[in-house]
């Protein structure tokens, strides 16, 4: 966030954060629900995962910590989350309102600007993410002959 987000923006974004814990284990959202928050962690460990056919748990995808911006689909309706997420450690966080970042978004275009091209980049990597692991689940493995 530091390096994409100008101090100004950084100190408008931050004025929206509130402090929360998630004990170790704790699901922090699920594919398909309301997206109604997203987080910065600050310590500790986030997984994302995807549910795939046949597999019980979800499948990893990528594991977040401090600095990482965990959720996006807050910013894009219809506001449901994608993947899912877990604490795999206790996660100290800095939660935000969805509703209230996209009115400030809305109230000011350079603030919206920024935390879309923000929001965007992460979205990339996600994305990528995301297909290299079900890519390594559902590729087909080189034969050894």
């Amino acid at each position: 966030m530091a390096a994409v987000l100008s101090t100004e923006h950084r100190g408008l974004l931050m004025s929206q954060a509130r402090e929360v814990n998630f004990p170790e284990g704790a699901r922090i959202f699920d594919e398909g629900t309301r997206a109604e928050s997203f987080w910065i962690v600050r310590s500790g460990t986030v997984t994302l995962q995807i549910p795939v056919a046949g597999r019980r748990p979800p499948a990893p995808v990528e594991n977040l910590g401090p600095g990482e911006l965990v959720g996006w689909s807050w910013l894009f309706p219809p506001y449901a989350w994608q993947l899912s997420a877990e604490a795999m450690t206790p996660v100290r966080a800095y939660e935000f309102d969805g509703a209230r970042v996209r009115m400030l978004m809305d109230a000011d275009p350079a603030f919206g600007s920024a935390i879309g091209h923000w929001v965007g980049r992460v979205l990339a990597l996600r994305l990528h993410q995301t297909r290299t692991r079900l890519l390594d689940l559902y590729a087909p493995r080189a034969s050894a002959s």
